[in-house]
């Protein structure tokens, strides 16, 4: 599984919301802020401190995916084997 938080950062864009702001408002660290710009792992409260500031829900600021294509060797194309 891997993590996007390209919608943060659109959502940044959208309320013309500068880095340096977003951090002041939320209160993450400079190296929380790189992490969220490279897919990286941050701690649940961090996520929490972001929604509760930007009075949004987590499915506005992140997204999970699969890294792994599903497996097609049983014909199905569904990943179950």
């Amino acid at each position: 599984m891997a993590v996007s938080y390209k919608k943060l950062f659109k959502l940044l864009i959208d309320k013309d919301m500068k880095k340096k702001d977003f951090k002041a408002l939320t209160g993450i660290s400079q190296g929380t802020l790189n992490k969220l710009q490279n897919g990286g792992n941050v701690m649940v409260d961090v996520l929490e401190k972001i929604c509760l500031n930007m009075h949004c829900e987590i499915g506005d600021i992140m997204e999970i995916y699969s890294d792994v294509e599903p497996s097609t060797e049983n014909g199905t194309g569904n990943g179950v084997q």
